[in-house]
């Protein structure tokens, strides 16, 4: 991902944003907020071979400062609603997981509404597991959402 991919990835963001499902955010941040809230080396688009318009993307954030965490992060995927269906979602988490494991990250994890099966889904196969469901965990369009923590960890 670099910032020429600016303008298509935050559009991606908000399009994922607009379904309801997908984060407790309703508006995407500005290039500059998303970029410092992310880890340079794993932030990673997919383009559409045809059409050269990126098709999904994915990132990682550290999910604290403390020595003990260096090794975990937190990720975000989103999809574009033409690409949804055709495994850019798995090709983005394969991405993610090779950064990661190359730079010694141990865990991998997120945080998915239930609503969003697909999401559910691509995570499962990619090797993520389910470790529980984080009940009323904030508000979001006026009702209290369920969020389900998922992770995945190195093998060694």
């Amino acid at each position: 991902m670099r910032d020429g991919d600016a303008d298509a990835v935050l559009a991606v963001y908000q399009a994922g944003l607009d379904t309801g499902d997908a984060s407790f955010e309703t508006t995407a941040p500005t290039w500059d907020d998303f970029t410092k809230a992310r880890l340079p080396d794993h932030r990673h688009v997919a383009v559409d071979p045809v059409t050269g318009e990126v098709a999904g993307w994915i990132a990682a954030s550290s999910v604290s400062d403390r020595c003990v965490y260096a090794g975990v992060v937190e990720h975000s995927l989103y999809v574009s609603p033409a690409h949804r269906g055709r495994g850019v979602g798995a090709l983005l988490l394969d991405a993610l997981i090779a950064s990661t494991e190359a730079a010694g990250i141990w865990t991998i994890q997120s945080g998915i509404f239930p609503e969003n099966a697909a999401s559910l889904r691509v995570h499962e196969k990619a090797g993520f597991r389910r470790v529980g469901v984080r009940e009323r965990v904030g508000r979001h369009h006026g009702r209290w959402r369920d969020v389900v923590f998922v992770e995945r960890r190195r093998a060694d």
